[in-house]
């Protein structure tokens, strides 16, 4: 199960050679875990043989269009929950601290809400503990992988096998109100630039300090290499 887990984080990790490279040891990884359901084990192949067949290029594009400029489809989990708020923050703060107790430190240029990083911290938890923190965000992969279904995307079944995984299933409710809001087409600038519009920036008294979260969350996970895979790794230090 955490060979799954990391084989899922490298499936959301930015596309690049290496990953493309390490696509038949990825799909030997989820071809031999029992926990996969058949319709969802040959999706995830579907997915892996185009990472394998794929032009870079192509993938590369495909995955800012969907993940980097579509604020709906966001790998970073809190802007889901706290969207600006100041709440992110503390949030942030308190994921980075629960990472660093199980001997998984950042650099400054990561962000710990980013999916493919939380998936690769839950690789190295207990299989019980790590399918029950699943549950925590499966109401936003649910929702994820309802957007990707309307847009036929083969990433689709990454996000049904996480659902999958998580110890409780998302309340319908839940998911409901993540789809409610705004899900604008990566190629309407108009829609896009209206969905990531900052609100006001104030001063004094009363001011939400989320203003600089907003830049924070457009630090993408674009510029970080896929985890490597299938070996195992030691948390980073």
């Amino acid at each position: 199960m955490n060979r799954t887990l990391k084989a899922l984080s490298s499936l959301l990790a930015y596309p690049t050679a290496e990953l493309q490279a390490a696509s038949g040891d990825i799909g030997e990884v989820l071809g031999g875990d029992r926990h996969i359901p058949a319709h969802l084990r040959d999706d995830l192949q579907a997915l892996l043989t185009e990472f394998a067949e794929g032009d870079l290029y192509d993938l590369q594009e495909r995955y800012v269009l969907l993940f980097d400029r579509t604020r709906s489809l966001s790998l970073h989990l809190f802007e889901h929950v706290h969207g600006e708020s100041r709440d992110r923050g503390q949030a942030m703060i308190n994921l980075k601290a629960q990472y660093e107790r199980a001997g998984l430190f950042l650099s400054t240029a990561e962000l710990p809400d980013f999916l493919p990083l939380f998936l690769e911290y839950l690789a190295t938890q207990p299989l019980k503990e790590a399918c029950a923190t699943l549950s925590q965000p499966a109401h936003i992969f649910a929702a994820l992988a309802e957007r990707l279904r309307k847009r036929r995307s083969p990433y689709e079944a990454v996000f049904r096998m996480l659902v999958v995984l998580s110890t409780a299933k998302p309340k319908e409710t839940d998911v409901s109100a993540l789809l409610e809001s705004p899900d604008p087409d990566a190629t309407d600038l108009v829609a896009l630039d209206r969905a990531w519009e900052d609100e006001p920036v104030q001063f004094g008294p009363g001011a939400d300090a989320g203003c600089k979260d907003s830049l924070i969350a457009r630090v993408r996970g674009a510029l970080r290499p896929a985890p490597d895979m299938p070996q195992s790794q030691n948390p980073r230090s």
